[in-house]
């Protein structure tokens, strides 16, 4: 294997590594959106657990955040729950980083 090789290799398996960190905090950043989002709905225990399980479900219904910002919104909508987009874009924000460091953590 030549020294061209050995760095193609290395550069691969450091990108598949940080696209699983990525989708690790991502999908941990949305449990906590969730969990954040059902206190704000007045949910616990189990149920809490469970709707934040239905967050990060949403999340595979199309790619980027979209689909998890628009659960989150209809959901206080229907709750007349008083949060704006911007507030939630900005917890989301907020959530990756924590995510994130608890990923690179080994957390």
């Amino acid at each position: 294997m030549s020294e061209f090789d050995k760095r193609q290799e290395g550069f691969e398996k450091k990108f598949a590594l940080d696209e699983e960190q990525k989708f690790k905090a991502e999908a941990r950043r949305n449990r906590l959106l969730g969990l954040w989002a059902a206190e704000k709905l007045g949910i616990t225990g189990d149920a809490a657990i469970a709707y934040a399980k239905e967050v990060v479900a949403s999340d595979f219904e199309e790619a980027g955040d979209a689909d998890v910002l628009r659960k989150i919104t209809a959901d206080f909508t229907a709750k007349n729950v008083a949060v704006t987009e911007q507030a939630i874009r900005a917890k989301m924000s907020e959530l990756l980083a924590v995510a994130a460091a608890e990923v690179k953590a080994g957390k």
